[in-house]
């Protein structure tokens, strides 16, 4: 007897055997149990997700004779000869190859004769979408009064192709894409009933690199049986299919977090003897990234697919920001991948890339540039005290950081401290909505305005560590939620941008060149258009 592959051989033949597909195969169950079969359905989903499986599963049913807990019995003559493909009465088309008018019309010619075998002739219509629009037109009319011996079951990858009007007559049911566990179940499953020894990790990687089919990974996995010699083992498969193990990816992984380029740079070397796929590699760093920003903000995510304890490093070493922007530089790599002279320099500046655009940590000895900004902050901020306003201004090249006295002056300026502050966003936000109501060595307490009190507390923390940097002492910042009649800076800024406009508009309205213009040629000022010069 020939040899069948694994995907022919292994295909589900009743509700029971479907894989992540719970939601459609329990809604048929019911249909059938109810006697509520509507007469049209669409499947869809990606390619190999089980929809034409599920049309043929349901054509089945529909027509057996001994139903067993509303599945197919597989034993009844209607079951036999749907299975050995001698059932008269389902009618299976492929629209990709009869896309005509005239295919169609010829196809529903029949429609009205009763079935010959079964309780219903059973239209199957896969790929559906490529029918063209006069096909639909012709296929519409029968879906709209079909006689009631009749039930059409259409598939496709692509239903946004098909017209409303024959959406709008069918029930659709979505088939999900399944995920890497669910297809290494299955896979074990299969193996286990073949009797071929296989490794865990071997069936993960092909799970991963079936994207959702469970029809490519039994694809692979026949593919990997025969690449093994009747084994499944992670070496045979990696080497099918051009991956890296992943230990090398995280070496490259702990390189990246330690921003050492020459360690990164040897890995890459190393790894390049194994002529991998640069593009998987990408994608398996991008995963552990993923995996890592989860866990920077939830301690209680787990994943077997990862050493719990490397995700943890990885997540203490490397900080929150590096990650989203190594996350991003990779996507863009990924995409521009096949760009690249060469796929080894292609993925190195990608790693480059990630570590050149890392914002550099703060030093102790500033630069020049951010010395400079520190002594205009410094010269442009109110005093703390009288002691200090006497002191002659430091020269640019000094580290500035005012000292905070027992009791704060009484002339200190919340706004001018916000602008000395290196605070941005969310943080800046929340002190230009508070006003200052006291401050000493020790507290700093803001008064902060019930609208706004939903910034969070991440801001808060940040805004915190900012005057303690600023302030050079461990103050404990309090911020209540209170209306008080001192106007925040938030306010102030809004006040002045009004003012600043009303004094535009003004000036325009008054400008004896506009109002000649107005005057001789019937211009008009555009409501809107008017803006200060800042």
């Amino acid at each position: 007897m020939a040899y069948q592959v694994l995907a022919r051989k292994w295909r589900p033949s009743n509700f029971t055997q479907l894989v992540g597909q719970e939601h459609v195969s329990q809604s048929l169950i019911h249909a059938l149990e109810h006697d509520r079969l509507h007469h049209a359905y669409l499947f869809t989903g990606t390619r190999g997700v089980g929809k034409t499986t599920v049309a043929r599963i349901l054509a089945k049913a529909i027509n057996c004779e001994n139903l067993q807990n509303y599945n197919p019995c597989g034993q009844c003559k209607v079951c036999v000869d749907f299975d050995q493909g001698r059932f008269m009465d389902l009618i299976e088309v492929d629209a990709a190859s009869r896309t005509k008018v005239e295919d169609t019309r010829d196809l529903l010619d029949n429609v009205q004769y009763a079935p010959n075998q079964g309780r219903y002739k059973v239209y199957l219509i896969d790929e559906v979408h490529m029918l063209s629009g006069h096909s639909f037109n012709a296929l519409l009319k029968t879906l709209e009064e079909p006689p009631p011996h009749v039930k059409f079951l259409l598939a496709t990858t692509d239903p946004h192709k098909i017209p409303v009007t024959v959406l709008s007559r069918c029930l659709q049911f979505n088939l999900k894409r399944l995920l890497p566990a669910q297809i290494q179940q299955q896979l074990e499953f299969i193996l286990k009933q073949e009797q071929i020894a296989s490794e865990a990790s071997a069936l993960k990687l092909i799970a991963r690199a079936a994207d959702g089919s469970l029809r490519d990974a039994l694809s692979l996995l026949d593919q990997a049986i025969v690449y093994g010699s009747g084994n499944v083992s992670l070496d045979a498969v990696s080497g099918m299919l051009g991956t890296v193990a992943q230990q090398p990816v995280n070496e490259i992984a702990s390189a990246l977090a330690s921003t050492d380029i020459i360690n990164l740079l040897d890995k890459i070397a190393q790894m390049a003897e194994l002529s991998p796929d640069y593009a998987d590699i990408l994608q398996q760093l991008l995963r552990i990234l993923h995996r890592v920003a989860i866990v920077q903000q939830t301690s209680h995510f787990s994943d077997s697919e990862f050493d719990s304890t490397f995700i943890d490093s990885l997540a203490q070493t490397m900080s929150p920001e590096d990650v989203q922007l190594y996350y991003q530089i990779g996507l863009i790599g990924l995409r521009d991948l096949a760009l690249a002279p060469e796929a080894r320099s292609g993925f190195e500046m990608v790693m480059l890339r990630m570590l050149t655009f890392r914002p550099q940590q703060a030093s102790n000895s500033p630069t020049p540039t951010k010395a400079i900004a520190a002594t205009t902050v410094a010269q442009t901020a109110p005093s703390l005290s009288p002691a200090s306003r006497s002191e002659p201004a430091p020269s640019p090249a000094a580290d500035i950081k005012p000292t905070s006295p027992a009791i704060i002056d009484s002339q200190l300026s919340w706004p001018a401290i916000i602008g000395a502050l290196n605070i941005s966003g969310r943080s800046k936000e929340l002190a230009n909505n508070c006003v200052l109501d006291s401050i000493d060595e020790h507290n700093c307490r803001l008064l902060l305005d019930p609208k706004y009190q939903q910034i969070g507390t991440r801001a808060e923390e940040n805004l915190k560590t900012a005057l303690q940097t600023y302030f050079g002492k461990p103050l404990k910042l309090q911020i209540v939620s209170q209306s008080t009649s001192q106007l925040t800076p938030a306010v102030e800024q809004q006040i002045a941008r009004e003012t600043e406009q009303q004094n535009a508009v003004t000036a325009i309205n008054n400008d004896p060149n506009i109002n000649q213009l107005k005057d001789n040629l019937g211009a008009r000022i555009l409501p809107g258009s008017i803006e200060p010069i800042s």
